[in-house]
């Protein structure tokens, strides 16, 4: 199909026929600004265009013809991601799914959905409520993230604690790979197929090893029962002793979520402030679900271990209108942080849960030494935990001094046992904190699966690994020797 476009750039022409119009690409810098990054904001990087493919063929189409032409391309949801990974730091084409939003079909009999990667993560469970039915990831932007992000981060969710994150609920994907190749992997919704977890391998790959354009998930039946505990501690130490004594107690709560007082001062500046008491230094939110006939029981226990741990004030939601309250006071946790501060950074690292103490004591000795305030709101159950470095980045050097502080947060995280991301991936943000917890030899043998599929390196390149140095040498030692024997 030709189209009349005003550039002189014979690429944009193409792209632009092969989308079928003006209207599905973007080519001009005042309508590039929007896509200048996602939802870290510290980089900004103009992309050479914007395509809206409108299924699958197109998307193959413009894949092809930017590997046959060496342009860099990377694909993008709704741009919520927070480590830079939709940024187009090379001058990338951006390959916009949010036009792909159908939901394609539901089966209940095999409880198994089958979505575009646009639709957005809320919708699906507002799509199969009335059947009682409801997808389980539920990361904080659900509102508003595609399912195609959440395959890319692998994102979680409060209720990531007994349910797993975005990786536990994809049962098949349909990916168009860098060459502009259709596969398909899990057909049909089989589970445990014979050979490699490709599944597995993809989701949380950051959109480096292929564009997601069709997803097969798990749909979860609605639990009988569901109780949500309130809980507020002096200190985080109780708080923290409180989270180990309720799983170690053999309940594996829904949720079990926690927030520091910095954090409670910014969601009760917010949209959605329940009364939660100023000097309060830590809550716990804590949600059961299940068979009816079991959850008072639990919702006792629960009560009478926060009991032991000193707690200041505990009780049941009384209704679920609060209930909801509660949750969305927590939900928007990240978005109050602007309520008192200008700008805000958020990180994302897991530790053990039996380290929290120690942890949050030296992220408090990291907001000391750089003089920024960093808030902690965090899932608590399985020790993923998010601090969040507020600055104002008016003031001059405090946008380094926040990256200084959010890596040394992270490089915590990895000295007592953790890791550097839990849920929102490694993007561009945390590329150089990789080499907190894999050595050259480790990163060289992950960028190696890269290079299988995407070996001309123009998918979303510069993304989740360091920059190249001793990495490079130790590969070229490695090519020489095999080359030799």
């Amino acid at each position: 199909m030709k189209v009349k476009i005003k550039s002189n750039d014979g690429h944009i022409q193409k792209l632009a026929e092969i989308v079928g119009g003006t209207r599905s690409i973007l080519y001009n810098k005042e309508d590039l600004i929007a896509y200048d990054c996602d939802g870290f904001t510290l980089h900004n990087h103009l992309p050479k265009a914007v395509v809206f493919p409108n299924d699958t063929n197109e998307v193959a189409q413009i894949v092809k013809y930017c590997s046959e032409n060496k342009l860099p391309f990377l694909a993008r949801g709704a741009g919520t991601g927070l480590s830079g990974g939709a940024i187009p730091i090379n001058g990338e084409v951006i390959i916009s799914l949010v036009r792909m939003k159908r939901l394609i079909s539901v089966d209940f009999e095999n409880r198994r959905a089958v979505v575009e990667p646009g639709f957005v993560n809320l919708k699906l469970t507002n799509a199969i409520s009335d059947k009682g039915y409801y997808y389980a990831p539920d990361p904080s932007s659900q509102y508003c993230c595609t399912i195609g992000g959440n395959v890319a981060e692998n994102a979680g969710g409060a209720h990531c604690l007994k349910y797993g994150v975005t990786t536990n609920h994809i049962l098949g994907l349909e990916v168009v790979l860098p060459n502009g190749d259709i596969i398909e992997i899990g057909k049909n919704g089989i589970l445990d197929e014979p050979g490699y977890d490709l599944l597995g391998l993809l989701t949380g790959s950051e959109g480096t090893l292929g564009i997601v354009t069709k997803i097969t998930v798990r749909i979860l039946k609605n639990p009988e029962g569901k109780q949500t505990v309130l809980a507020y501690f002096d200190k985080v130490e109780e708080g923290s002793r409180a989270v180990s004594e309720i799983i170690s107690s053999g309940i594996v709560p829904a949720a079990l979520e926690m927030m520091d007082k910095v954090a409670i001062e910014g969601v009760e500046a917010a949209a959605f402030p329940v009364g939660h008491p100023k000097d309060i230094e830590a809550v716990l939110l804590i949600e059961v679900d299940g068979i009816a006939a079991g959850i008072d029981e639990q919702i006792n226990q629960i009560l009478e271990v926060c009991r032991k741990c000193h707690v200041r004030k505990v009780r049941a939601a009384k209704d679920e209108h609060e209930r909801e309250q509660w949750w969305a006071n927590r939900k928007t946790g990240f978005g109050a942080m602007g309520a008192i501060s200008p700008d805000y950074l958020v990180q994302d690292g897991v530790i053990p849960r039996s380290t929290l103490p120690e942890v949050l004591e030296r992220i408090k000795q990291i907001s000391e030494e750089s003089g920024l305030r960093i808030a902690n709101i965090f899932h608590a159950g399985d020790g993923n935990l998010h601090p969040l470095v507020l600055f104002d980045a008016r003031k001059q050097g405090e946008i380094e001094k926040a990256l200084e502080a959010g890596s040394a947060c992270l490089k915590v995280c990895a000295d007592v046992g953790g890791t550097i991301t839990g849920e929102h991936g490694v993007g561009i943000e945390k590329r150089e904190e990789m080499r907190f917890v894999f050595n050259d030899e480790e990163i060289i043998a992950q960028t190696n699966i890269r290079e299988v599929f995407n070996p001309h390196n123009l998918l979303n390149a510069g993304k989740l690994f360091p920059t190249p140095g001793r990495c490079v040498e130790i590969k070229k030692e490695i090519k020489d020797a095999l080359l030799k024997s």
